[in-house]
This record gives C-alpha cells, structure tokens and sequence, in this order.
C-alpha cells in the first residue's frame, strides 16, 4: 500500500451509528406530545423500520413504486432526501399527521446519533500524527452540527456532503472533491467505509479502500483501529 497521508471516513455506520427505530420513534412522539402504549410503538416501530424510513438504518423491504425513482438520487438533494423518507414514513399509519415530518427532523439531531467507541480516539491519533482527514458521505442534510456535537469535528479538515454537489458516492467525483479538500493525491488516501460499492468506489479513483461492518456500537469496538495501523 502506498504511504497513507489522508483518511477518508463515511459517516453513517462508519464513525457513527442511528439510534434504534423505537427510540426515535419515541423522541417524535415527546416532540408532537402524542402519546401511543408501549405496544403500539414496537408495532410502529418495527413496520417504519420494515419501510425503511429511519435513514442510516436499514434499506426498505420494498419501495414504493410512486417513490422508486427519487430513492436512486434521493443522495443528491436536500428536498429529495426529506420527500423520500417521509414518504417510506407514510407508508406506516401514526396516530398524528405531524410525526412524519417530527421523525425526519429528529434523525438530524446530534442526540440521535451514537459515535462508534473508537471513533474520537482514532481521529484524535491521526490528527495527533499530522494525518489529513475528512468525511465523505452520501447524505441529504448537514451532518456538521452532529460531529460537533459529539466532539468528532476537531480533529477533521474536510467535510464532502453529496447533496451539497449533487453527486452520491461511488462517482469517483466525490471522492475528487474530497482529496482535493484534503490537498492530497487520491494515491496518498485511505477511505474507510461500511459499504463496498459506495465506499468502495473510492479504489476507482486510485484510493485505497478499508471496509468496516455496520453494526450496532455495542458490536464494533474498535474496528476503526485497524486504520492506525495502516497510517503507521
């Protein structure tokens, strides 16, 4: 492998991991003031999980046919990605006509969203050693203000959000943006990811590629580790 300068990460599943179904589900109700018995929201919860409407969690057993076509560029745009996931949302009756919208809005929340254990450490390594970082991802909103809130920006120099170019990984254009955010040959880069095709087209561009698998954080304790050892 090529001496690695800069490392990229994915976002969702990589650094961090969405809260489960029923506690967002739970958090949307607070916020509406709805209330539902503690059976009906594992029923809910399970069907919207089902509908893959918890974006970064699960894909859709089944999409819809009338939501077919955004779901492939649902990545590509702010508008796209709420309209999608509000609309998997709908496929699942809730008490209250406003928690669609409450669901969406809640998934964008620092408080939804739980850092991997390893995931400060190892950024606060690679800073610590002088190693370019940054986080690239196929997302339909402003993912900032959830790094800061976990502390994990500090120790990042870029941030790629696809819908902010209208490009969703594997285009090795994003990725282009990315190493240049970096100020990095794509030859000098590592992008670590959760998804072999997205992530992994990175390897198209002549960046190196390190899979780590999507489970819950109580799962993966230190499968961003291997990172430190590939950086050296």
């Amino acid at each position: 492998m090529t001496h690695i300068k800069g490392v990229l990460f994915d976002f969702s599943g990589t650094l961090l991991r969405i809260e489960p179904a029923e506690s967002w589900l739970r958090a949307a109700l607070a916020t509406c003031g709805t209330a539902m018995t503690d059976a009906e929201i594992a029923r809910a919860a399970a069907a919207l999980e089902r509908a893959g409407a918890l974006p970064g969690a699960t894909s859709p057993v089944e999409i819809p046919a009338a939501l077919a076509d955004l779901w492939e560029i649902r990545d590509r745009d702010a508008r796209h990605h709420r309209a999608v996931y509000t609309g998997l949302a709908r496929q699942v009756p809730l008490p209250d006509p406003e928690l669609y919208d409450a669901l969406y809005d809640r998934h964008m929340t620092a408080a939804a969203w739980q850092p991997y254990p390893d995931a400060a450490e190892v950024l606060a390594e690679l800073h610590r050693r002088g190693t370019r970082t940054g986080v690239v991802s196929n997302i339909g909103w402003d993912l900032r203000p959830v790094l800061r809130g976990h502390g994990l920006d500090r120790c990042l120099d870029a941030c790629v959000l696809s819908y902010e170019h209208g490009i969703q990984k594997p285009d090795p254009r994003l990725f282009a943006l990315a190493c240049r955010e970096l100020g990095l040959d794509p030859s000098g880069v590592l992008m670590v990811g959760d998804d072999r095709k997205a992530d992994g087209g990175a390897t198209a561009l002549g960046c190196s590629f390190l899979p780590v698998d999507h489970l819950p954080v109580d799962r993966r304790p230190d499968g961003l580790r291997p990172v430190l050892d590939l950086v050296g």
